[in-house]
């Protein structure tokens, strides 16, 4: 059916799509919630010996929060006749309401940690368990410290020869103001590197596999397919995301023990924000009994604590172990890789291609196609999650 016919058919779900592409524009949580002081209140957090509660400032909102909520809401679903794809198109409304007050209460304590809670759950005590196993694990073998390490210049050329693979064009910055290495912004198809920060070989091979490999594979796939949904994101697509994003790292063959203990310090994190820890109080659990080096166990915090309380980080571990399993069954990943989608709704995805509404993925992480995975006890220890 060719496009215009397909949007006659279906005018009223491609009105309200195109409705709430419209008003997602402004609500990438990403933009906001980096810290805009880091380097300074780390140094504080240093010279007051692991004891000062860093004071973080934030951007400021660039959008009326009650007005976008007013707007999502006024939608009617009710003229979209298909059931499941109402019912994606109601969840994605819910999820989307759920990221304004995430933004909206940045910087406000514990009144952000429960909209994150909505936003983004809690680790169950499987996941806790599941982090436990991980830290039983030795990665004396695999030390990055001694490894040559490149400045974001460098790392900046390194991502644009792997892109070469690729023939989709994106934005490439370096900032000051990152919590991480690395990340991409899918609205505006942009990987940012962090300026200080010193990349080892093996980081720069994780980075590229799983930002370019992954997060910007499906933000291409998304922007390719009839319905903007899938560009903008379904519900809890983080968990899903970033799973496909591991899997592509343990199968280019640069995933390290080290690095999945570094999710499962994660896991660890988001937990003690459930006890209500401070800053201090899980950076002295990371440092302090899990003997992680301060830098890192620094920059773990702040992930876990910026805003006030960000639980997005524990979904990393748990949505590995789900892409894991589902690629060991023979399952096809394409289907997870045709935007910002979910496991969840694969049936939907599936429905969506049927009716023409969607294609299948454009690009393919090559990762998955090339398998570098040598290592058996990777596959052992990634066999071992519950």
């Amino acid at each position: 059916m060719s496009k215009e016919k397909l949007t006659e058919k279906y005018q009223n779900l491609f009105e309200i799509d195109a409705n709430l592409n419209r008003l997602v524009k402004n609500i990438e949580l990403l933009n906001y919630i980096n810290p805009l002081n880091i380097a300074s209140e780390k140094k504080k957090f240093f010279a007051g010996k692991y004891n000062y509660e860093p004071q973080f400032k934030y951007p400021k909102i660039r959008f009326n929060g009650y007005k976008l909520h007013r707007l999502f809401f006024s939608q009617r679903l009710e003229r979209i006749e298909d059931e499941d794809i109402r019912q994606l198109y109601e969840d994605i409304i819910y999820e989307y309401s759920g990221l304004i007050e995430c933004i909206q209460t940045i910087g406000q304590g514990r009144k952000f940690y429960f909209n994150s809670l909505k936003s983004f759950g809690t680790p169950t005590e499987k996941d806790i368990e599941n982090a436990k196993f991980l830290l039983r694990f030795d990665d004396s073998e695999f030390d990055e410290e001694m490894l040559p390490m490149y400045s974001s210049m460098e790392a900046k050329e390194y991502f644009e020869e792997f892109s070469k693979r690729y023939d989709f064009k994106y934005n490439l910055k370096i900032s000051n103001n990152l919590s991480a290495a690395a990340m991409v912004l899918n609205n505006t198809q942009t990987l940012v590197l962090k300026k200080s920060h010193k990349y080892s070989l093996n980081q720069l091979k994780v980075l590229a596999n799983h930002e370019i490999g992954v997060h910007l594979v499906t933000t291409f796939n998304g922007l390719a397919q009839p319905l903007k949904v899938f560009s903008n994101g379904f519900p809890n697509n983080v968990e899903t995301q970033e799973g496909l994003a591991v899997y592509s790292e343990f199968m280019s063959g640069c995933l390290t023990i080290e690095r999945l203990k570094e999710l499962a310090f994660r896991v660890i994190a988001v937990d003690s924000l459930a006890k209500g820890y401070s800053f201090a109080d899980t950076f002295h659990l990371l440092h302090n009994n899990h003997k992680l080096q301060r830098d890192k166990a620094f920059a773990i915090t702040l992930r876990v604590h910026r805003g006030g309380g960000f639980t997005k980080d524990h979904l990393y571990l748990k949505g590995l172990k789900k892409v894991y399993q589902r690629a060991k069954k023979g399952d096809d990943l394409g289907v997870i890789l045709t935007g910002k989608v979910t496991l969840d709704y694969v049936p939907t995805i599936h429905k969506l291609q049927d009716l023409g509404l969607a294609i299948g993925p454009k690009y393919f992480t090559d990762s998955y196609v090339n398998n570098d995975n040598k290592n058996p006890n990777l596959d052992f220890i990634l066999s071992g999650l519950k």
